[in-house]
């Protein structure tokens, strides 16, 4: 039987080495498009890309954290993967722009931002999913009766 993909329960290492991957894929289009003269993409556009991989992990890694089997080790992998995605994708960024983080204007506080949606969204989602199951285990026969 065919499970739901948000059902499945991916490492957040791999989801991060995925995104890595993609990012990386489409800076190299984007640098090969660019040599070629089809397209001409500004000399940031490699920042814009690690910064929207790196916002598109923490949405999906927040999902997907509904499903894993325990919180805190999925939160600990999940700010390790994080942390690494980050750096990584910083670095392929630096590498195909020529453009270290402190020079490339507004994404050094881009990334932070985005850092601190990312450390949002996975305390909202864990909490979202202890109040679930705090009322699943909670009885509700009926409302409490106001006092007058």
């Amino acid at each position: 039987m065919l499970t739901s993909f948000f059902e499945r329960k991916i490492d957040p290492l791999k989801q991060a080495a995925t995104f890595f991957g993609a990012a990386v894929a489409f800076m190299v289009l984007v640098f090969l498009l660019n040599k070629t003269g089809l397209y001409t993409a500004d000399q940031l556009f490699p920042w814009s890309v690690a910064t929207a991989f790196l916002l598109l992990f923490a949405v999906f890694n927040s999902m997907m954290s509904l499903n894993a089997d325990s919180a805190f080790k999925y939160w600990g992998r999940s700010v390790y993967g994080f942390m690494g995605l980050a750096f990584a994708n910083g670095m392929a960024a630096w590498l195909f722009s020529g453009v270290p983080l402190g020079q490339a204007h507004s994404y050094r506080w881009i990334y932070i931002v985005v850092t601190i949606g990312f450390i949002v969204f996975l305390t909202l989602v864990n909490l979202m999913r202890k109040i679930v199951s705090f009322a699943e285990k909670e009885e509700w026969n009926q409302p409490r009766q106001k006092r007058r």
